[in-house]
């Protein structure tokens, strides 16, 4: 049997190859980073948004901002295909496709002065082309809201401990936000903030057999509809009131856990036991229903390529960006980072026993159905203190596969309760934060586009509008939520968010092929462009017709075929506006090696 330390050597190598042979040529060559060039972070400087950052602070900030649960949550998901699928779709994925895709998406923006990607694809592809990418930005951002959040919907139903625990990361971070507010200093209760968050955790178990542990013990339902509730009032607040400081105090736990899961599998070393295939490749499993390809893809997207990640990389980081040349470490670094998170999340998962996965990740008839005999579960789920069957969205399973690796330590062994309450804490907390800015994100979308048509709706601080919009954003993803399951919900998710990467890649090529001197460099944005378009639409078409519009489905909807369907129609637009412009490029010469070709929009 293979153990983890065999991979993880093995990805730290071709990620570190990769870093410093394809991250060079591609930052240097294909784009041609000039640090001659005045970034806008100092041409636009004001002090609040376009500010110069040094670069492994730049860097720092965007990987919190991209590796969410994402790199998580979706290689725990594709476990169920083997360990091996998902580990070559990481690193191919993440090699190929999304450190390249994080770079250039990046770099376009800088060159339009920090501007989102929609704007950019007007510049770039026309005004149509730019109305279908915000368009697009919008569904795909409402659909990531509901895929994330389902899985704190099963992270914390009939989870009286986790549910306390959660919860009482929202007053904390308002009391440290409102401290630092009136004090202007916040490193003294920063401090607070953190013993606050681990004293809920250990104050957990004595909430069993009182009033409040009752009243916390949640059915799903009621978790579904509570999480849209939440973000309406954290989309209204002031962000330095709940957004900033939550994350701020979460950014904590994100760099304590990943750095105990990488102490834990090198120096622990456990058995991966899953096989490199399973028998589900071929479709029909308990937790993905689709075939290896391409569910594999849309399973797995951060970690491998992730089209969330161009609304990061068009929004805070180019206008943050000191030097042309520290893309390579604030893009490329970052997106190869995440890959190694999301491959540690991989080992944790198939470090347990598959009858054990497949219990948690399934329903109890589905789980009887396959006639397997689970191993250390009942074991596991008495040292946890929780019924840990039937648990699907990935979060509790790679709770689980953390607990047991790090359970393994002699001294360790009776925290089992503890370490598993405090990682579902930890995924449920950072996909709060993603939804929280997520929300505020849909908002702002869905107030630029009704604004088009009704003007004081584009005014972000006038507040009539500001309800409305994050009314329809939470209502909108909330549907999703509560008329779903982690199989359709996260497909439609996967799909969404790989078009969004195909997007960026199709604008990533049209920059290279206006500025790089040798038109075959466009060739690294298109040929991962041919494989992630081509995966999205035969996922979209698989999920369309044989679940969404399958009566005999569990996720039978037409609302998320429709979805599908306009989302996909979307992409098709913006890749013919594409095609257009790269005819139309290739026959003329680039007659500004060192900046913009002026478009027809500029």
């Amino acid at each position: 049997m293979d153990h983890a330390i065999t991979f993880v050597i093995a990805t730290l190598c071709v990620l570190a190859l990769c870093y410093r042979f394809y991250g060079v040529f591609f930052v240097r060559k294909v784009l041609r980073a000039d640090d001659s060039e005045v970034t806008p972070s100092h041409t636009l400087a004001d002090g609040r948004n376009y500010v110069p950052t040094k670069k492994w602070v730049n860097a720092g900030q965007h990987f919190a901002a991209i590796a969410a649960a994402g790199p998580l949550v979706g290689p725990v998901l594709a476990a169920q295909f083997g360990y091996l699928p998902g580990f070559l779709w990481l690193l191919i994925g993440c090699v190929i496709g999304g450190a390249v895709h994080d770079t250039v998406v990046l770099f376009a923006s800088m060159k339009h002065k920090g501007q989102s990607l929609s704007e950019v694809a007007k510049a770039e592809l026309g005004p149509v082309a730019g109305w279908c990418t915000g368009l697009a930005m919008l569904f795909i951002i409402t659909i990531t809201m509901a895929g994330l959040s389902m899985v704190v919907v099963h992270a914390l139903e009939r989870n009286a401990w986790g549910a306390f625990a959660v919860f009482m990361t929202i007053p904390i971070a308002m009391a440290l936000g409102l401290y630092e507010r009136y004090t202007g200093s916040s490193k003294g209760a920063t401090y607070v903030g953190i013993a606050a968050i681990a004293a809920s955790v250990v104050a957990g178990p004595y909430l069993q057999g009182t009033m409040l542990g009752d009243w916390l013990t949640l059915h799903k339902e009621t978790v579904a509809v509570a999480l849209p509730i939440y973000a309406f009032f954290a989309t209204a607040l002031p962000v330095w009131m709940l957004l900033t400081p939550r994350g701020y105090l979460s950014s904590f736990m994100k760099i304590g856990v990943f750095g105990a899961l990488v102490v834990g599998v090198v120096f622990i070393n456990p058995e991966i036991r899953f096989p490199a295939l399973t028998d589900f490749i071929a479709g029909g499993g308990p937790v993905l229903n689709g075939p290896v390809w391409p569910f594999i893809s849309i399973t797995i997207a951060c970690g491998a390529i992730s089209g969330f990640h161009a609304f990061i990389g068009s929004g805070t980081t180019p206008k943050l960006i000191d030097k042309w040349s520290d893309i390579r470490t604030v893009a490329f670094g970052a997106m190869l980072a995440e890959c190694m998170v999301g491959v540690m999340a991989l080992i944790a998962a198939t470090a347990l026993h598959p009858a054990d996965y497949f219990a948690i990740n399934s329903t109890p008839a589905v789980f009887k159905a396959l006639g397997m005999e689970v191993v250390d579960l009942p074991r596991l789920s008495q040292a946890i203190g929780l019924d840990l069957y039937g648990r699907t969205g990935g979060a509790v399973t790679l709770a689980v596969g953390m607990t047991e690796i790090f359970t393994r330590i002699p001294w360790f062994n009776h925290l089992a309760s503890y370490f598993f309450q405090f990682v579902i804490m930890f995924e449920a907390v950072f996909i709060l934060t993603a939804v929280d800015s997520g929300t505020r994100v849909a908002r702002y979308l869905i107030q630029d586009l009704i604004g088009d048509v009704y003007a004081p709706m584009k005014r972000l601080d006038w507040m009539p509008g500001s309800i409305v919009a994050s009314v329809l954003a939470c209502l909108a993803w909330g549907y999703l939520l509560t008329s779903g399951d982690i199989n359709s919900v996260w497909a439609l998710f996967g799909v969404s968010n790989q078009l969004m990467a195909s997007v960026g890649l199709i604008i990533g090529a049209t920059i290279i092929l206006r500025l790089s001197q040798k038109r075959i460099y466009m060739l690294t944005c298109l040929v991962p462009l041919a494989y992630l378009f081509v995966t999205v639409n035969v996922a979209g078409y698989w999920m369309i017709a044989n679940v969404y519009l399958n009566p005999a489905a569990k996720g039978y909807n037409p609302f998320n075929a429709g979805i599908s369907i306009i989302m996909l129609t979307l992409g098709f637009i913006i890749l013919i506006a594409a095609l257009r412009k790269w005819k139309e490029l290739i026959r003329i010469k680039v007659s500004a090696p060192s900046g913009l070709v002026p478009t027809a929009a500029e």
